[in-house]
């Protein structure tokens, strides 16, 4: 008895590990804040009709060289590790370059990474204003038609409730944000 007490024990921390968050968390979580914007689909995209999944929400533009395409890729990694539960979880990509990145352009551009990721455009002054609810710099560099942009390159965690509930950087090892969405979506 006093064996089986002590693996307990032991056991208890680790099990209590396995649904700890490996990204940096929102304590306590909030609501994320909502947005309308121009959806890659050719009609409104509404970040609270995803409520029920989890959503990877990112931001970035698709002339992009190397940041965004690798976070995409990596998000289409997450989803394939989910297997059967990735049916479940929603990536949202918002864009810092409405100039280039129609909902057509951004279409194309996603459904390179996979077919369920959704763009979102808008006005200058609306993505403004996602991009201060959000913490989201935004930086042109260069002139031009090759211009680009410094920007942030967190990708936002946000439950089935809709909470902001983990923060996740750029270069996090796929494998870490296939266990946070898992321990989201289990919950």
């Amino acid at each position: 008895m006093k064996r089986l007490a002590a693996a307990l024990l032991f056991a208890l921390p680790l099990a209590a590990s396995a649904d700890a968050l490996k990204s940096g968390e929102f304590s306590p979580p909030r609501m994320a804040p909502d947005f309308t914007l121009q959806g890659s689909t050719g009609k409104p995209l509404k970040l609270s009709d995803y409520r029920g999944k989890v959503v990877a929400l990112g931001f970035g533009f698709t002339s992009c060289p190397a940041v965004c395409p690798t976070t995409l890729a990596e998000l289409a990694a997450v989803k394939t590790k989910l297997g059967a539960q990735g049916k479940d979880f929603q990536v949202v990509y918002v864009t810092v370059d409405p100039a280039r990145d129609t909902a057509e352009r951004m279409r194309a551009y996603l459904t390179a990474f996979d077919p369920t990721f959704v763009g979102a455009t808008g006005l200058d002054a609306q993505l403004a204003a996602v991009r201060k609810d959000y913490g989201v710099t935004s930086t042109r560099t260069g002139s031009g038609a090759n211009y680009g942009f410094n920007h942030s390159s967190f990708v936002y965690l946000i439950d089935r409730s809709g909470k902001l509930r983990a923060l996740s950087p750029y270069g996090r090892a796929v494998d870490d944000v296939a266990h946070d969405v898992r321990v989201l979506l289990n919950q």
